[in-house]
């Protein structure tokens, strides 16, 4: 299942942005069947899960360095999942994926794939 991440930007530290995690237009996959993850890579640094939201019960998993400030939710009318960024700090500057995943696992952030999608910028910066 491959998801495309959309609604990055150039922000300012402390400002807010929302992230959305869609299929492709041509798909016909439900979103609300899977959990899922977004994942960050900034440059010259490896890939790390930011977070996982479940399917079944909405439940939601942070890496520690966004507990507090990202919130992941879902709209299963949409057939979108949302990650919402606020107090953004320059170290969350990236680009930022979402994936499918079976459930949140206890280890979901080592998640791995040859094909991530479609990312979208993060740029925080004064």
């Amino acid at each position: 299942v491959q998801l495309q991440a959309s609604g990055g930007g150039l922000v300012q530290p402390g400002d807010s942005l929302r992230l959305s995690c869609t299929t492709s237009r041509d798909s016909f996959v439900t979103l609300d069947y899977w959990a899922i993850g977004w994942f960050r890579q900034a440059p010259g640094k490896e890939r790390e899960g930011v977070s996982c939201i479940s399917s079944s019960d909405g439940a939601t998993y942070y890496e520690d360095s966004v507990k507090g400030r990202f919130t992941s939710s879902r709209d299963n009318a949409k057939n979108t999942v949302y990650l919402q960024m606020d107090s953004l700090k320059p170290e969350d500057t990236a680009v930022y994926y979402c994936v499918a995943l079976a459930f949140c696992s206890n280890t979901w952030y080592t998640y791995n794939s040859d094909d991530w999608g479609q990312g979208t910028q993060v740029t925080v910066s004064s």
